[in-house]
């Protein structure tokens, strides 16, 4: 059960988000706030997993209110205005709902919302082709689409990550410890301190290499992670 609280000046949005919060059984409302300094108030003495967060608002503002938070809780931002996105998506917002909000929009940013909170895939109901993430670039201010779907590896280098896509190499701001715990466990799996790998990418293991389709050079399986590794794939192995 993941406990989530509305926070919106308007009663008509908070109205709607309350009817689809309704609907999914793993959310739990603890309340709906259309005065965010009471919505903080209560952030501070209880724990709360989610909070469905406005931008434009009195008093404060919802970036300011995300700041205020200190990673306390996880946010997913609703609003009528598109130019706040880059900055939401900088305050590692787990998603961006433009209202009105249509209920699957919804459905797909609880669902994020639950993996990345309960790190639980049973309630996805969508496959890897329909999940995505963005990534900040080396370009200041430009954020990028990335499809999970098209990731075959990622390699760490120091303050950035190497994305490697489609043919493409896409360098990333972000550490592996963030894209690890982003990624869904049960496509991506880190098989040595700079490598997060696509399961679906692998062709054969020789001793401590790993072969991975369409890519030249093998991997190495370092030593800590190689357990996990192993349990991956022995759902699969033949004896």
């Amino acid at each position: 059960m993941i406990s989530c609280i509305i926070v919106d000046d308007e009663q008509h949005a908070i109205d709607v988000l309350e009817n689809y919060s309704s609907q999914l059984p793993y959310l739990k409302l603890e309340g709906s706030f259309t005065k965010p300094m009471e919505a903080l108030s209560v952030l501070h003495t209880k724990k709360i997993d989610l909070v469905f967060l406005d931008i434009q608002m009195p008093d404060i503002s919802g970036i300011d209110f995300i700041k205020a938070l200190q990673g306390k809780s996880k946010v997913i931002l609703t609003t009528a205005y598109s130019e706040f996105a880059a900055e939401g998506f900088e305050l590692e917002v787990i998603d961006y709902l433009l209202k009105p909000v249509p209920l699957p929009r919804f459905l797909k940013a609880c669902q994020r919302a639950t993996t990345l909170i309960k790190g639980n895939t049973a309630v996805s109901v969508n496959s890897l082709e329909d999940d995505y993430i963005f990534v900040k670039t080396e370009t200041k201010g430009k954020l990028l689409k990335i499809n999970l779907s098209d990731i075959d590896y990622i390699e760490g280098m120091k303050n950035y990550v190497a994305i490697f896509h489609k043919g493409q190499k896409t360098m990333a701001l972000l550490n592996m410890k963030d894209l690890e715990e982003r990624l869904p466990a049960e496509h991506f799996i880190r098989i040595q301190k700079s490598f997060i790998i696509a399961l679906r990418k692998v062709t054969g293991v020789e001793g401590n290499m790993v072969r991975l389709n369409g890519i030249a050079a093998s991997i190495t399986l370092g030593e800590l992670y190689k357990p996990a590794f192993m349990e991956k794939l022995r759902n699969k192995l033949m004896e």
